[in-house]
């Protein structure tokens, strides 16, 4: 007797359903088998890419560790040559986008501040939270204060209060300060000032902020 004739013979759910089986795989196994290989490549090729990016940021992060070590040792020019290199070379890394913030220190701490500016702008267009952001605002304020640009700085020094330890928001009350006095804002500077002996008074921002005081009320 056939295969197929005993299996109709004594109606077997389970021969019926490998008979079905077997016609669709008959019918759709080089579909399934194509369908398993894209699979292959697309897991193959996301694992190459992850691989590739883990070494590109392996050698991105050797080139900043130099030109971290340049800045420590205060060669600003070979500091931002290495670490314009990292950006270069390795654009879309971690350590590639960190070399923007560095480049802005380098150019801060060599007098340059508008270049400054421009480097811890595209920084923080990448960077837009965590404590490294907040230090390059930090450091973005410095470098829109030494510019002269004190409309600019003035309100991140205000947004950092509270952010890092309490001399530190002292002396972003204070800065913010100093920005409105240049503005002519005396009024805005008081307040600051005001505010910084209220919650900062402990602080050594506090005797220059009483001076200053001092010298707009006189005014």
């Amino acid at each position: 007797m056939k295969l197929q004739t005993r299996r109709a013979t004594i109606n077997d759910p389970g021969a019926e359903f490998v008979d079905h089986a077997s016609a669709l795989w008959e019918r759709y196994n080089r579909v399934v088998l194509g369908a398993l290989g894209a699979l292959v490549v697309v897991a193959g090729g996301t694992y190459y890419a992850m691989k590739t990016r883990g070494s590109q940021e392996d050698q991105a992060a050797g080139i900043l560790a130099e030109a971290q070590v340049l800045f420590w040792q205060g060669d600003y020019a070979a500091s931002l040559e290495r670490a314009k290199r990292a950006f270069d070379q390795f654009p879309a890394t971690r350590s590639g986008h960190d070399a923007h913030r560095l480049m802005g220190d380098d150019q801060y701490w060599g007098g340059n501040f508008r270049e400054a500016i421009a480097e811890y702008q595209k920084y923080l267009a990448l960077q837009k939270s965590g404590v490294l952001a907040n230090a390059a605002r930090r450091s973005l304020a410095y470098s829109y204060e030494s510019a002269g640009q004190y409309a600019d700085a003035a309100p991140i020094y205000e947004s950092l209060v509270g952010v890092f330890d309490r001399e530190s928001s002292s002396e972003f009350l204070m800065a913010a300060a100093r920005c409105d006095r240049e503005l002519h804002r005396d009024a805005d500077a008081l307040k600051l000032l005001q505010r910084l002996l209220d919650e900062y008074g402990d602080t050594p921002e506090a005797a220059d902020a009483r001076v200053m005081i001092g010298e707009l009320a006189s005014h």
